[in-house]
């Protein structure tokens, strides 16, 4: 049976909900409540445990903040021994546009602290990212208050229906591989 780590990166706190930078927790949220599963706390992170037709997906939300989310994900990567091919890190892109999703095999942190984090921890960029595009509009060195920033009431509706995209995406890298995935998905404009 095929074990996979699904990671959502975001901060914990009541402060940084439905911030550009907790997508990650929103799509892992939505994902783990669409299987009727349930979080609990554990070492690291919130974790919950689900199935898709046959193949084991251990959910997590690092609590470590961040910037230290590659510790989580080698705890939990360890412990389970799921190998970085199925390690799926769910995170926020500035470099894309709000209409668009990508997924890659591996790359380069972006300037992520919470991609860096995992790099370090793995010691590898060859893990896949599910890039949530989340654009950038925001004043020349205001970068950190963007991503900090709440989701504007026109941005909403079209975040919540890439949230619901997102989840089809998991599931289909899940049953379809890493390339059927990016097939379907990375080339699609998303729009309501």
């Amino acid at each position: 049976m095929s074990k996979f780590l699904i990671v959502g990166l975001g901060n914990i706190g009541a402060e940084y909900a439905n911030t550009r930078h907790n997508i990650g927790f929103d799509i892992i949220d939505e994902l783990v409540k669409k299987m009727d599963g349930h979080f609990r706390t554990d070492r690291l992170a919130d974790v919950a445990e689900i199935r898709i037709k046959g193949k084991q997906l251990v959910c997590i939300k690092p609590s470590t903040y961040m910037n230290l989310s590659g510790r989580a994900v080698k705890y939990w990567s360890d412990k389970e021994k799921v190998p970085p091919e199925n390690i799926l890190v769910l995170v926020d892109e500035l470099a894309l546009p709000l209409d668009r999703l990508r997924i890659r095999g591996s790359g380069s942190d972006g300037g992520h602290n919470g991609l860096r984090s995992i790099q370090e921890h793995l010691g590898t960029t060859e893990y896949p990212r599910l890039r949530f595009g989340i654009g950038n509009n925001y004043p020349k060195g205001r970068q950190a208050d963007f991503v900090l920033s709440k989701w504007t009431a026109e941005e909403w509706p079209l975040v919540l229906f890439k949230v619901k995209k997102s989840v089809e995406l998991i599931e289909q890298f899940v049953h379809g591989g890493l390339a059927s995935a990016m097939n379907l998905y990375n080339n699609m404009v998303y729009k309501l």
